[in-house]
């Protein structure tokens, strides 16, 4: 019965410290905002942009399952290329140290409770500041005191090895295994890390364990390598069903810290001692427990600092040997439509993917631009083979159709997450530009479809109504790729009034070709032909009303 109640204390303790470094991590994201963005964008430059991205990114997510899973979410949806996220993936590996520095500093020299409680206090009325950003910094302070407490109580939770020696008498079966032994505890943290689904969790256990004496340094150093390899875990879960650039960045995760661990066997004890000697206090003398947790988090940052450097100048070398070993057409794209993201099991990242999104909507409207582009084709050219024009873009709306509902629904579901209000903002109005795209591909297809029946029935257009016709297409199409064009970002009050020039100008003509309409039936001419020049005049206005919309959507973008 005292097992499973110890049992239980270090898993409830083990929760609350997660729970502290999700509300943390989500109080930072919040409160940096748009800065993450910028910060993303600076990942185009060189190699050491990316690793600097990468870092900085994990330090504010807490995380680097969390960073390269959206390394492999973004080469997928093509923001990134393969060499750009090997850089971002060596920066996730130095930035995820961080957290186990501040656990072996804060959480084992001080009196954590005399740091927590009074953070919590200080953080706690944040919370009912009308201020958002004061709310934000609330939720960092108290996520950060809730982190350190689940520390502290993970700390007392596990038992004194001092008191009960015989508890890890088995341990000495593994001891005496040389290099053996080693592989055996690189595996144990493997697990580790899978199970808990953070390395930065399962860096607090180890350290806790090290601390009260239930493992010594060589051992502690070993499952430290081995969360190294489990953390690559979820990013490779991730990339299941991606593309092959997408694939080949999951792989590179992999490779490198494998790579990395092997050389660090490899080096294990002359490693140790390097560390041992940088670290003040000797972790092997009598006393060594109280050392090892910054010799550990030292050990960390060193291996995963000159892991980085010895890679950095050959990334793309590297990247040309992931390439060979993920063949193209790997993980290629099926007909229907699935917007591919995965969630990182502890700490999401509902900023991030807002980038992702925008890509998708920009994708979308290019679909869009495209299906009238062919209308337009189609019309000018009767000869074409209307057949497969119908069918094809048939597909192109339905596909619009799929995008427009996967989008839509995830959006949903983004708003529901914490999330920063003006990025909660844009994303509402993200929501009624695809909706609105959508609904241009709908015009777009009805267009076609009248278009075959006037070919195909061979109803005939005077001259005059058609040279009016063609110049109101034309007008459309600039409007659609000025709708296009300024996508995904906030639009000027001028910038609106340009859009708005276009929709009267529709409206304009609109009602021109209607009068001209009116006039020739008046005056004897075809009715079947002139309704149905109102038909495909209707639709085209209608596409001017879905443009302006969009455009009005904008401006409330930021």
């Amino acid at each position: 019965m005292n097992i499973l109640v110890v049992f239980l204390e270090i898993v409830g303790s083990l929760g609350l410290f997660l729970f502290g470094m999700k509300i943390m991590s989500e109080g930072i994201q919040k409160a940096a905002g748009n800065r993450m963005k910028a910060i993303l964008g600076f990942m185009t430059g060189n190699r050491f942009a990316a690793v600097f991205t990468g870092l900085a990114i994990t330090a504010i997510v807490q995380s680097s399952s969390a960073t390269t899973v959206m390394v492999i979410s973004f080469v997928n949806a093509g923001l990134m290329n393969l060499a750009q996220s090997i850089g971002v993936i060596l920066g996730a590996n130095i930035g995820t140290t961080i957290t186990g520095w501040l656990v072996a500093i804060l959480g084992f020299k001080i009196k954590v409770e005399a740091l927590a409680l009074p953070v919590i206090g200080i953080g706690f009325p944040f919370l009912f500041v009308k201020t958002l950003k004061h709310r934000d910094i609330g939720e960092v302070l108290i996520g950060f005191g809730l982190l350190f407490l689940g520390l502290n109580f993970l700390k007392e939770s596990v038992p004194d090895i001092s008191q009960n020696p015989e508890a890890l008498y088995f341990l000495t079966h593994f001891t005496s295994m040389g290099i053996g032994t080693i592989l055996i505890f690189v595996l144990v943290g493997t697990l580790l890390t899978i199970i808990v689904q953070s390395s930065s969790a399962s860096m607090a256990i180890t350290l806790t364990m090290a601390y009260q004496g239930w493992i010594d340094y060589p051992t502690a150093a070993a499952i430290v390598l081995g969360q190294n390899i489990g953390t690559t875990v979820t990013a490779y879960l991730a990339s299941l069903g991606a593309n092959t650039n997408a694939k080949r960045a999951s792989r590179a995760h992999i490779l490198f810290n494998v790579i990395g661990t092997i050389w660090a066997i490899i080096l294990f004890q002359p490693f140790l001692q390097l560390v041992n000697s940088i670290v003040p206090g000797d972790v092997y003398g009598p006393a060594g427990t109280a050392h090892l947790p910054e010799h550990l988090a030292m050990y960390h940052t060193v291996f995963n600092v000159t892991n980085t450097l010895l890679f950095l100048p050959f990334i793309n070398h590297f990247a040309r040997l992931v390439k060979r070993m993920v063949r193209e057409g790997a993980g290629q794209p099926s007909d229907v439509y699935q917007f591919k993201y995965i969630s990182s099991a502890l700490q999401d990242t509902p900023e991030l993917y807002l980038i992702k999104v925008q890509d998708e909507i920009f994708k979308m409207a290019q679909l869009i631009s495209n299906m009238f582009s062919r209308f337009v084709v189609v019309f000018r050219n009767p000869d074409k083979k209307l057949g497969t024009e119908v069918t094809e873009l048939k597909l192109l709306e339905e596909r619009s159709d799929q995008m427009q509902h996967e989008l839509s629904t995830f959006m949903v579901e983004l708003v529901k997450d914490s999330m920063n209000p003006i990025s909660a903002g844009n994303v509402n109005a993200q929501i009624r530009i695809v909706n609105e795209l959508e609904s241009i591909g709908d015009s777009c297809f009805n267009l076609i479809l009248l278009t075959e029946r006037k070919y195909t029935q061979q109803i005939p257009c005077p001259e005059a109504a058609w040279d009016e016709f063609t110049q109101y297409m034309d007008l459309v199409q600039q409007y659609i790729d000025y709708i296009k064009n300024h996508l995904n970002r906030h639009i000027s009050s001028t910038e609106l009034s340009e859009a708005q020039k276009y929709e009267d100008q529709i409206n304009d003509m609109r009602n021109q070709i209607k009068s001209n309409v009116q006039k020739r039936i008046g005056d004897g001419s075809d009715v079947t032909s002139e309704l149905m020049l109102l038909d495909l005049t209707l639709h085209l206005e209608h596409i001017g009303d879905y443009c302006i919309n969009i455009a009005e959507a904008l401006e409330n973008i930021n």
